[in-house]
């Protein structure tokens, strides 16, 4: 790992370049933190007019970037959620339920002015937990 042990990962998305950012950040000391994703995968928006399904494929988006590290949804210990409408809450609550009632991360749910593209309605991020460090500094 370069930069005193962080592990950086990309998901090869445009913006990763463009921007100067990394999907994910693997910390030494076992955390791993996920940029914000949202429901554009392959160049197109999953869900537009739906934030249910962007919530659910936004965390899919998320879930892509931890297995790179080797973890699951079970590893995730925080989430947060932005919306552009409090109308959105129940629905992205939902998803949020759906997928991790049984985890029980630390969560936030934030509405915000907007995003890049007004037909995105939801972003989410994510951070996950290896106890014991990560991998590579574990030697795996």
């Amino acid at each position: 790992m370069a930069g005193g042990g962080v592990r950086r990962i990309s998901s090869g998305a445009p913006w990763e370049e463009e921007f100067g950012y990394s999907r994910a950040v693997e910390l030494p000391n076992g955390l791993v933190l996920v940029a914000g994703c949202t429901s554009v995968v392959d160049g197109v928006i999953v869900g537009e007019g739906d934030p249910h399904t962007q919530a659910m494929t936004s965390f899919g988006v998320a879930f892509e970037a931890l297995k790179r590290v080797g973890l699951e949804r079970e590893d995730i210990v925080r989430t947060r959620m932005y919306l552009t409408h409090a109308r959105d809450v129940e629905a992205v609550g939902g998803a949020h339920k759906e997928l991790f009632d049984a985890i029980r991360p630390a969560a936030s749910l934030l509405i915000v002015s907007g995003f890049v593209d007004s037909r995105l309605v939801v972003e989410v991020e994510v951070e996950a937990y290896r106890p014991g460090g990560s991998r590579e500094a574990a030697g795996a």
